[in-house]
């Protein structure tokens, strides 16, 4: 298959063309095609372990995730279908639903044999991809297949339409299954039961400005544009119901503000959160917002923020020699899959296709290419719901978050942090670290030679460029965290309640590759003045081998003691001293910071309201 040209004319950021996603298309869907079992009805692909859901499941996540790639693929293109991708898929459905064959015993499932949703509970999410594939393929699929065949897909289907085994975005995949079988005129009644109950589920989890929880536990992360938004304004878009998407498409759009600034100029989606191996999954929603109409993107920003994504990651190696995607980020990466990961898991990267569905001749696909965000001009944006504050700048296009109120989960309050989510501060450029090396972007307390944890961070605040939190990493001691930004520069702070006299505390900065970014951490307050930055030596990232952590350490003095850094990471060339981006003053428990450009901050930290800025 010959690679289409680029074209700079048109795509001047990434030369990238509708045609170069409907050839990336058909090539992953080919490469996995000698995986499949023999009426194709599971796709198994080789890998280092299976899910925890074991290899049958992995066999129908295989089939379920490509088919929703054919699916976009085929739709995109109204029904042309030269790789003839559908018919493997017809054959797969009959032969995945059958009852299992003569060539076992009666309780023994073939090797085409898809496991039951009421038996294995990831069944209940690849039963949506299963299910939006139908839909979106159903003059060209569905409507083809004998009556037999749609009643087994049908029954083993059903079952999605049951309350969700999983409470956070699993209640989408019910919603999914129940869309396809409402256009499909089947248990009508029924599966518009679910989609009220699933969408009045995911309501108490909206926190506002486009924001949601995935779930109870203040998780913030990339399910919410490839799940949380994704499936009730697809859903709105393709049944044209216009309440819907009145009431959801305002919301992706509010989303999308925030969430295009966590690209890189580079393509990188910004590595934060779990489930990273879905990869270039990030760029659904931009496409989607296209779609629906409900984006404050422009057309020719929406394809430079998607192409430049796809781009990122086929250019680094995300396809192992056979062509398969791996378990991983650029490469196979063990410390970012999770245990419900199998080898076909990355496959959920096929949402980032949607753009498929926009027709040739959309302003999408036809107008110039535009810079994204992170290239116009330095930005540190607040998103209040999520306590995040989202840090670019222009010279360079990084992005960084810092994170002051994302948790996922509690956890083992003796066990280790979640390096997705606990971390202070992310980028698309760095780490994070994974035990058992060091915590970059971490704050921690010394006892007996052990870092601490952070465990759930409670938001105190956020305004212009700046947020805040509060964290117990012990009993009776509490960690009052900020950061101020501007710039490239970050000011770090974190005022130490309750800890013994001389407790020994640590602060980590960024973790570098020796190929960069350029990573500063400089003593400001409370730390020894004389004493440099310990390089710590983190191990893998995501980014690469042999990284570098710098670490400031000092020890508390007192019922309470505030100890600041100056922090900054930037790609661009022989960069100045941090020290002289900002200068930083402390008077109590108030920061007073005057930027480099004279524009100044102050903030007071106080634990036990609010955190709130001082008049300038």
């Amino acid at each position: 298959m010959p690679t289409p040209p680029e074209n700079r004319d048109l795509s001047p950021f990434t030369g990238w063309t509708r045609a170069h996603w409907e050839d990336s298309a058909d090539r992953l869907l080919l490469a996995v095609r000698p995986y499949a079992s023999p009426r194709h009805g599971r796709v198994d692909l080789p890998g280092p372990r299976p899910s925890w859901s074991g290899v049958r499941s992995d066999g129908l996540e295989g089939y379920a995730r490509t088919f929703l790639l054919a699916a976009l693929r085929v739709a995109g293109a109204q029904g042309s279908d030269p790789h003839s991708h559908l018919p493997r898929y017809a054959e797969g459905l009959a032969a995945g639903t059958e009852a299992p064959g003569p060539a076992g015993p009666a309780d023994s499932p073939g090797p085409d044999a898809w496991p039951l949703l009421t038996d294995v509970r990831q069944a209940v999410v690849e039963s949506a991809s299963v299910a939006l594939g139908l839909r979106l393929t159903r003059p060209w699929l569905w409507d083809t297949l004998d009556d037999r065949t749609r009643r087994r897909a049908v029954d083993w289907l059903l079952p999605a339409l049951e309350p969700s085994p999983v409470d956070n975005n699993w209640w989408l995949f019910g919603l999914t299954v129940a869309g396809f079988l409402q256009d499909a005129g089947i248990e009508t009644d029924r599966a518009a039961a679910t989609i009220d109950r699933s969408l009045e589920r995911i309501e108490k989890w909206y926190l506002g400005d486009g924001w949601y929880s995935d779930g109870d536990n203040r998780a913030f992360d990339h399910y919410n544009a490839w799940a949380l938004h994704l499936y009730p304004v697809l859903h709105a878009h393709l049944s044209g119901d216009q309440d819907l998407l009145a009431r959801y498409g305002p919301r992706l759009r509010a989303h999308l503000d925030d969430y295009a600034r966590l690209f890189d100029t580079n393509g990188a989606p910004l590595p934060y959160g779990r489930s990273l191996t879905y990869r270039f999954a990030a760029a659904a929603a931009p496409w989607l917002g296209a779609l629906t109409g409900h984006t404050p993107l422009t057309p020719g920003a929406t394809r430079r923020l998607a192409s430049g994504t796809l781009r990122y990651f086929l250019d680094r190696g995300v396809c192992d020699e056979n062509g398969l995607l791996t378990l991983g980020w650029h490469g196979p990466h063990p410390p970012v899959v999770q245990s419900y990961s199998g080898p076909a898991s990355p496959y959920w990267a096929a949402k980032g296709f949607l753009g498929l569905l926009l027709p040739a001749d959309h302003p999408a696909w036809t107008d110039p290419e535009e810079p994204l965000p992170a290239e116009t001009a330095d930005a540190v944006v607040p998103v209040a719901p999520a306590a995040l504050l989202i840090q670019t700048t222009a010279a360079d296009g990084l992005v960084r978050l810092h994170n002051h109120g994302s948790n996922h989960v509690a956890g083992d309050p003796a066990g280790e942090d979640d390096s997705g989510y606990a971390r202070h501060a992310y980028s698309t450029r760095t780490g994070p670290t994974a035990p058992p090396a060091p915590a970059d972007n971490h704050f921690a307390l010394v006892v007996d030679g052990h870092v601490t944890r952070r465990g759930p961070a409670t938001p105190l605040g956020t305004g212009p460029g700046w947020a805040a939190s509060l964290h117990t990493p012990l009993p009776g001691i509490r960690i009052l965290s900020a950061t101020l930004a501007h710039g490239r520069a970050e000011v770090r702070a974190h005022l130490v309640l309750g800890a013994p006299d001389g407790t020994p505390v640590r602060q980590t900065g960024w973790a570098t590759t020796p190929e960069g970014p350029t990573a500063q951490l400089h003593p400001v307050h409370g730390y020894p003045q004389a004493t440099a930055p310990v390089a710590l030596a983190t191990g893998a990232t995501l980014q690469g081998p042999d990284t570098r952590t710098a670490a400031l350490h000092g020890t508390t003095s007192g019922p309470e003691t505030l100890f600041v850094a100056l922090a900054s990471l930037t790609a661009a060339p022989d960069p100045a001293p941090v020290t002289t981006l900002a200068t930083v003053q402390v008077t109590g428990r108030t920061i007073h910071v005057t930027w480099q450009n004279g524009t100044t901050a102050h903030l007071t930290l106080d634990a036990t309201e609010p955190v709130d800025p001082e008049d300038p």
